[in-house]
């Protein structure tokens, strides 16, 4: 692997890519394994939480690894074209954006999105602040559609994105009526009202991607881990228009970063052996 690293063409660089994402998925195919069988009470209450605690050590160990040995490729790319992946369903392996929302009247929330997981995604994103877990929620569980939760409530979203190739989402909402739109690709493909209607996001939450939050900042829940790979994740404390929505999807030089969260490198930590490539939007889509 380091005599990989050392090389510089875009094919080696690839090969490099491949190779270590082909190991990471074996490690975690192993250590899912290990965790089945410390669920299953093979192993004292204390043994469990030491092997947990070990499992979890060597995961964040190995990702260090794989960041040291890409660091060159990250050091010659601009901070917002990495792309997050999530390979496994798991209770433990996810994202963490180190911002907190304000409170806001009005959203849009866009992102690049690619994932095959069946029964379901998961949960590319969720926002807990104290007393309400499902402050703002993006979830496609089971076999229901993807749904978008504000305060507990609840709207379907009709997009059709579980095919294994990279989508541009954008999902917009206003409190004054609680009115949404869904865009998909660059078109919208859906509106409606109602939607938590006067409530507006609190602040001073936690923004988690890739888990479902029970409690603040925790509470996961492997069955709704999102399983797949995710990219430019933006929020807005506006409504963008159709025509940014459209820049955005295709990768305008129009296009806006979030004002209140940016995708970059430095906003994000990851852990439990969540692992961050190089995207380069448009560029991927299949």
């Amino acid at each position: 692997l380091q005599q990989f690293s050392r090389m510089n063409s875009s094919s080696q660089t690839n090969n490099l890519k491949d190779i270590l994402q082909n190991k990471i998925d074996d490690l975690e195919k192993q250590v899912l394994s290990r965790v089945n069988s410390l669920e299953e009470g093979k192993f004292n209450p204390k043994n469990e939480s030491e092997e947990r605690g070990k499992i979890e050590s060597t995961l964040t160990s190995l990702h260090q690894r794989i960041s040291d040995l890409e660091k060159g490729q990250k050091d010659n790319r601009p901070p917002d074209r990495f792309q997050l992946t999530f390979p496994l369903r798991t209770n433990y392996m996810y994202a963490k954006v180190k911002k907190s929302l304000p409170e806001m009247y009005a959203f849009s929330i866009c992102m690049w999105i690619k994932s095959n997981a069946s029964p379901g995604m998961g949960t590319p994103f969720s926002y807990a602040v104290p007393g309400q877990a499902n402050e703002l929620v993006l979830i496609e569980w089971g076999n229901n559609p993807m749904e978008i939760l504000i305060n507990d409530k609840v709207a379907k979203l009709p997009f059709v994105i579980n095919d294994g190739k990279w989508h541009h989402i954008c999902v917009t909402w206003t409190t004054r009526d609680g009115v949404w739109e869904a865009y998909q690709d660059g078109t919208q493909t859906g509106n409606g009202e109602n939607l938590a209607p006067y409530h507006p996001i609190k602040p001073q939450g936690v923004l988690v991607l890739g888990q479902e939050q029970d409690t603040l900042g925790g509470g996961f829940d492997a069955t709704q881990a999102f399983v797949g790979e995710l990219a430019h994740f933006n929020v807005w404390d506006r409504k963008l228009s159709p025509g940014e929505v459209y820049s955005l999807a295709t990768c305008s030089t129009r296009a806006l970063a979030g004002n209140v969260i940016a995708w970059a490198e430095a906003n994000i930590d990851i852990y439990g052996g969540a692992t961050k490539w190089t995207f380069e939007a448009c560029r991927q889509l299949n």
